[in-house]
Formats: structure tokens, sequence, C-alpha cells
């Protein structure tokens, strides 16, 4: 379904056609929108006006401006959006779509952190496979010395070798890993997974933190792989739990899980009748203002010793399922949301 509010309009701005976005934003039915006029939904239709008689002319194959729409019933409020005028393929038909400035400045952040979640995977895919092969005549080279010397100090810089290897090896298997195995479909209750990550936690953090619940069981089983969902949301609350170190040796760390069901949500530049919402939620000091914007980029760590892997591998199983992570930090209270489309 189409997050652009379009209508199909005369070159007097009277209403010919309107899709759902549209009559869903406005709050009126189709037929109603088809009674009226473009330039009664806007606060100052003066440019409206100007820009359907600019393109209806043929002056102008298209125009874009910032407005304030009017929402219906009128009086109870404004939405600032941008507006696109259109040609069609008919003299008399000019296209308008409405997009939510807040929408648009989401959508623009979500289309640059694709691209660059895709960039970065052929990059680290590509790197990985460069670095594997050499790793292994390292590690092998080492091995064969440590075979023929004698002394304990150099056994033990070959060691050290060896054991540096491995490391490497092992951080180059996590950068492999969501490429190598294919998903496993099947029925996903996410109750079920988010019950799974918090045994794993509570049992990693017997004391000292309280993993909270608050769950909408109303919300269905959706397709989907549960292994990789358990990952990602596993490795969003061990981000959060290192971040809580010192509450939790207070005594006053605080995680939970909360889930909702989304109406008419928008990401990926579709809007979807229903999406389900996990919220992860910790009273931690937030994400540094630094790596904020580049929390799912790899190799991107906000504390000492980091991969910088977590994040991103689970923004990577949450996009296999036409799903997106959003993630709102401040000191004291930080929520990462993932949103998947739900049937």
């Amino acid at each position: 379904m189409l997050a652009t509010m379009v209508a199909l309009v005369d070159p007097e701005g009277h209403c010919l056609q309107a899709n759902s976005a549209l009559e869903n934003i406005l709050a009126v039915s189709r037929r109603t929108l088809r009674r009226g006029s473009v330039l009664d939904w806007l606060v100052d239709p003066t440019q409206m006006r100007e820009t359907l008689a600019l393109v209806a002319s043929n002056q102008v194959s298209t125009s874009r401006f910032d407005a304030l729409m009017r929402r219906l019933p009128l009086g109870t409020g404004e939405l600032p959006v941008h507006v696109i005028v259109n040609q069609t393929e008919w003299p008399d038909r000019v296209l308008v779509e409405m997009l939510e400035i807040e929408q648009q400045t989401r959508l623009d952040r979500e289309e640059r952190t694709l691209g660059l979640a895709q960039a970065n995977k052929e990059l680290v895919r590509n790197l990985a496979h460069e670095i594997k092969n050499p790793l292994g005549g390292i590690r092998g080279a080492a091995q064969l010395l440590a075979m023929e010397i004698d002394s304990k100090e150099l056994m033990e810089y070959t060691g050290v070798i060896i054991h540096e290897a491995d490391r490497l090896q092992a951080l180059v298997d996590r950068l492999l890993a969501p490429h190598r195995r294919a998903q496993m479909v099947g029925d996903v209750n996410i109750h079920e997974v988010c019950e799974r990550v918090r045994s794993l936690i509570l049992a990693e953090y017997p004391r000292g933190l309280d993993v909270e619940r608050d769950y909408d069981t109303s919300i269905p089983e959706f397709r989907g792989d549960r292994e990789q969902l358990i990952q990602a949301v596993l490795n969003i609350v061990h981000n959060a739990t290192q971040a809580l170190a010192e509450r939790i040796g207070a005594g006053d760390a605080r995680l939970q899980l909360r889930t909702r069901v989304g109406r008419q949500v928008t990401f990926g530049r579709r809007r979807f009748r229903l999406a389900l919402e996990l919220h992860i939620e910790d009273n931690g000091p937030g994400v540094p203002e630094a790596i904020r914007d580049r929390i799912f980029h790899p190799l991107v760590s906000g504390r000492e010793g980091g991969s910088g892997l977590g994040l991103t591998l689970a923004q990577t199983f949450v996009q296999q399922h036409h799903g997106t992570i959003e993630c709102d930090s401040a000191p004291g209270r930080t929520v990462f949301k993932i949103l998947i489309p739900l049937p």
C-alpha cells in the first residue's frame, strides 16, 4: 500500500480520485473527498492554486513545495506536508502527492540506512573472504614453526600468533554468518522469541537486572525465521546489558520488552495495515552522541573492546523479514523499536 497521499484533480483543484492513505489522514470517505477540492485541504491554498495552473498549462511538468494541511474535521490540527504536483497523460488531469514532512525525513533516513547497509554488507563480505585465505596461511605457518623450535620463549610467540589468528577467524565467521544460512521460515510467535531471550539474559544476570514484560497477547503469529529473530533481539538486549553494567552493579538496572500492534504504519516507503512493534527499552546511559547515527554500521561500537557486529547482524536479520529497526536514545532511556509487517 502506498504511504503517500495521492489525489487526481482537475486544473481547478476539484478532486476526482483519492487513495486510502489520503482517506485515513483526513478521516473522511473517498466519496466525500471527491465532492471537495484539494485547495480546501491546505491552510494557505495560494501556492497550490498557482502550481496547478502552471502544471495544467504545461509551463512546468512537475513542482514541489511544503505546505500545512488541514486535518478534518476542521480545527483538529495542522499537518506539515511535502507536496508534489505532476502532469499526467491527460491534459485536464493533474496528480497531487502529499507526504508528511516527518515521514519524508524518516523515509530519507531509512533509504540512506538501507543503502549503506547493502554497501556495507558487500564490503564486509568481500573483505572477509579476502582475509580468510592469508589468515589460514599465517596460522598454518605458525603451527609448523612451533613444531620446529625448542625455545619456550619462542613457543609463546607462536602461541600468540595462533591464538590471534583464531580470534580473527571467529570475527570473520561472524561477519559472514548472515550470508551463509538460508532462512528457516515457519510460524513465529513473537512472545516465544521474547521469553527465550528473557530467560537467557536472566540466566546471565540473575541479580541487579529487572527484565519487565508488557505484552499485547492479541498479536498474531507471522511467517519468519524464529532463530534469526531470537538472535536479533538477543543482540539488542546484550547491547543494552553491556551499557547497563554500572546499574546492574548498583542493583537498579531495568530492561523492558514491550509488544504492540501498530496500525497504518509506514516504513520502507510503504504503509502497512498492521505491523509488529517490539520495543526494547533500558534505563542505561544512552547511545553516545558521536556514534548515534552509525550504530548499525559494522565494526562501530560504543564500548571498549566491542566488536561492533551485534546491531549490524540484528538489522540484517530484521531486514530479511522486510522490517526495520529504529533507535531513540537519551541519558536514562534508550528504546530500540523493531517493526515487522503482520499478515
